[in-house]
């Protein structure tokens, strides 16, 4: 049986390097280095896949110096109907369009379904944005949940237990009646529509995903739209 090969540890492409860097987004980075733009410790670098350390390599771009940009860290109400993408190629407006320059360099940290509100993480510290949403590291996210129909508490004890590979780390109802059910739910992955799909397996349709934490980062007082500094 072959083995596939490790990429040593610390390494990554030179296109994915320079966006680590926030120098560009990686299909920019592309661009950039076939055309001959990119200089690495003073030599032209036309491999996009070429193996590189970010820390440790000199950058330019057209003959200037680019240092790694200072640490930025934005925290942002996702209105809903916005795409958490850079560019949408449906045409429909990205969380990008909405942030403006204030999002230039930075990349979001997971994602929100397109109906789905409230907060995003956006940095450009991609280690940061590792441990986020790193499942080993078990970070914490804080969603207020409504659903059809009312949710006992052994359906919400069923969910904490997980159903085909998918759980919660707690389920607080915190309002019920007949129509809908409210709800602060833990997850601790932020699998694909991984609430959506835990209600929908009890016979409950989810009408309203909002975040409200994300590891150490609270939404807070912010409105859809609008965003502000995270440390």
């Amino acid at each position: 049986m072959t083995r596939r090969s490790r990429r040593p540890p610390g390494r990554v492409t030179l296109a994915r390097a320079l966006s680590k860097l926030g120098l560009s987004s990686r299909s920019e980075a592309r661009a950039l280095i076939l055309a001959g733009r990119v200089r690495i410790d003073g030599r032209v670098a036309l491999d996009p896949a070429a193996l590189v350390t970010p820390e440790r390599i000199a950058v330019s771009i057209d003959g200037q110096a680019r240092a790694r940009d200072a640490r930025r860290v934005l925290l942002f109400h996702k209105p809903r109907g916005t795409v958490t993408t850079r560019r949408d190629p449906q045409g429909r407006r990205t969380v990008f369009d909405v942030l403006g320059v204030a999002g230039d360099g930075l990349i979001a940290v997971g994602r929100l379904d397109r109906a789905s509100t409230g907060l995003l993480v956006f940095t450009n510290d991609t280690q940061l944005a590792h441990r986020l949403t790193d499942p080993e590291a078990a970070v914490q996210r804080t969603y207020v949940v409504t659903v059809r129909g009312r949710v006992e508490a052994d359906t919400a004890h069923r969910i904490e237990r997980g159903i085909d590979g998918l759980s919660a780390q707690a389920v607080e109802i915190r309002k019920a009646s007949g129509r809908e059910t409210h709800l602060i739910v833990t997850l601790i992955e932020g699998k694909n529509r991984e609430l959506r799909r835990l209600f929908e397996a009890c016979g409950h349709e989810v009408t309203r995903v909002h975040r409200i934490a994300f590891g150490e980062y609270e939404l807070g007082e912010l409105q859809p739209g609008e965003w502000r500094d995270g440390k």
